[in-house]
């Protein structure tokens, strides 16, 4: 066995387990900052290229590739190697940043941050997939509370970031940024060896194409029902039928064919479907808070973009200090579901609490409402991907990731398109006091320098109405954290395994060598 291709039993440790964690962590990095950066730079983005009305397709066009490429990405790598789905994955996502670094317009923007969501889709499943192959469930914990800390270190310096770079030196530099860490983590990525399968099943062309009509027609449908089109109008009941067909379609398909996209045999693990159900609403709760809270601190509370990516701290803080002690005690116990119960009431508080927000709301007591927010953000994260993981077979690693990732992008994906509806509609109806209409004289730009130079009762309205958005989002994701927390009532506290063991393989038979470098008994 040579080193860097560990056997199934084996627990990596030493320089080799540090240079994948190394590598996981700048690869997750990549997308993590590049949400956390641009939340803090939307007002700029709109106040430069216009398009209030498509505000919300930056993110959900970024969302909706993630979910759509997310099981391919997964699928590639269980078949011919994680590490080459990996570097590719990476390569694909600088792409679109640079191209979205110099777009022109709003529909540019959109489309490149599309192409950067392709590449997107394969850098969290590529890390959680490689992680899972070499390091069992049981010891995950301890190593997942790492890079879940790191992630959230990330996304309370995010903020800080976007908003410096978007006062400093420009929203595109927003993008620019992703280069220097991607580089980095391809050279990581270079020094891996990795265990290979080579396949000769061919990709489920046909569930990719249903797939990704299904997800994409229930995006258009979230996005322009009660907006566009009316709920009952014929564009939108014929998208409800096609949306319905695909799924059926897919479902048929992936029963038949040799490699399935999505292997049904999973879903059919009752922990695997509640916790996938958990993580989709935790997408849309994490997506649309990242998304509509710092327009709300620069639009109502006057901040700074730099200033409202620091009012975000309290949030990000409490993900890192949960991350980091929950770790550490499933690692030691074993035991997962009370952090996932916990996880889900603490979401559904916080979210409860800001939906309450107004023009009077303090930053204090924001703080407060953020930070009981990235509670339940912290403690689900980490245990959505732990359970996905511990619910697979070593061979369907990769299919369990990207399932796992799947349903918290489509969540952010449909999750932030309904938000956005909600957010235009409050702001485009809104009335200053003698029946002035918001909307169309300029004043439904969330960019502080436009706002400061309306007149005093236009800019008031304005503020009214985002804060009334805001209420109206929050009060959404109340219900859909509630129904984490149902799913998170259900799950089973399974034993989770102590090596990575093929099921039915002989555990003695593949144990490490005790005389390789890096095995535990010479690490």
């Amino acid at each position: 066995m040579s080193q860097g291709q560990p056997a199934n039993g084996e627990l990596l440790r030493g320089p080799r387990l540090y240079v994948v964690m190394a590598a996981a962590v700048l690869a997750m990095l990549l997308g993590s900052l590049d949400s956390m950066i641009l939340g803090a730079a939307m007002p700029r983005i709109v106040g430069e290229l216009g398009g209030l009305d498509r505000l919300s397709w930056l993110v959900t066009a970024y969302m909706l590739t993630i979910a759509v490429s997310t099981p391919v990405w997964g699928k590639l790598g269980d078949m011919y190697g994680h590490k080459g789905a990996f570097v590719w994955a990476i390569v694909l996502f600088l792409a679109g940043s640079v191209l979205s670094g110099v777009a022109q317009s709003m529909s540019q923007l959109i489309a490149f941050r599309a192409l950067q969501g392709l590449g997107g889709g394969g850098l969290m499943v590529g890390a959680l997939a490689i992680i899972g192959t070499l390091v069992p469930p049981r010891q995950q914990g301890r190593y997942q509370g790492v890079i879940s800390a790191v992630m959230g270190l990330a996304m309370v310096g995010g903020p800080l970031i976007g908003g410096v770079i978007a006062d400093q030196l420009g929203w595109r530099w927003c993008f620019y940024v992703n280069v220097p860490v991607g580089a980095a983590a391809l050279v990581m990525v270079a020094w891996l060896r990795l265990p290979r399968r080579r396949t000769k099943a061919r990709i489920d062309i046909a569930g990719v194409i249903l797939l990704t009509v299904a997800i994409s027609v229930v995006v258009l449908i979230t996005t322009w029902g009660g907006k566009e089109y009316a709920w009952t109008s014929p564009p939108l009941l014929g998208l409800f039928v096609l949306a319905l067909a695909a799924v059926l379609a897919l479902l048929r398909v992936e029963r038949r064919v040799a490699e399935p996209l999505l292997p049904l045999a999973l879903f059919k693990k009752a922990n695997f479907s509640l916790i996938t159900v958990a993580g989709l609403f935790l997408g849309c709760v994490m997506t649309s808070a990242v998304t509509f809270l710092p327009i709300f601190q620069q639009v109502v509370q006057h901040a700074s973009a730099t200033n409202a990516g620091l009012l975000l701290l309290p949030m990000f803080a409490a993900m890192v200090a949960v991350s980091a002690f929950g770790g550490q005690f499933i690692t030691k116990s074993g035991k997962y579901k009370a952090f996932v119960i916990v996880g889900g009431a603490a979401l559904t508080a916080g979210s409860f609490l800001l939906s309450w927000t107004d023009r009077d709301t303090s930053p204090v007591v924001l703080g407060v409402f953020m930070a009981a927010l990235g509670l339940g953000m912290g403690l689900l994260t980490q245990t959505t991907l732990l359970i996905s993981l511990q619910s697979a077979e070593l061979d369907q690693l990769g299919v369990a990731a990207s399932t796992a990732t799947l349903a918290r992008s489509l969540g952010g994906s449909v999750g932030v398109a309904i938000s956005g509806a909600l957010f235009a509609g409050a702001v485009t109806g809104a009335r200053t006091a003698d029946g002035t209409p918001v909307s169309g004289t300029g004043g439904a730009q969330p960019d502080p320098e436009v706002l400061a130079r309306l007149p005093h009762a236009l800019r008031l309205a304005y503020e009214n109405a985002v804060a009334d958005g805001t209420g109206r989002i929050f009060l959404f994701c109340t219900a859909l954290a509630a129904l984490a927390l149902v799913a998170g009532c259900f799950v089973k506290e399974v034993p989770l395994r102590t090596v990575n063991v093929p099921e039915g393989a002989d555990a003695d038979a593949l144990a490490p060598d005790p005389a390789q470098p890096g095995s535990p008994a010479n690490p």
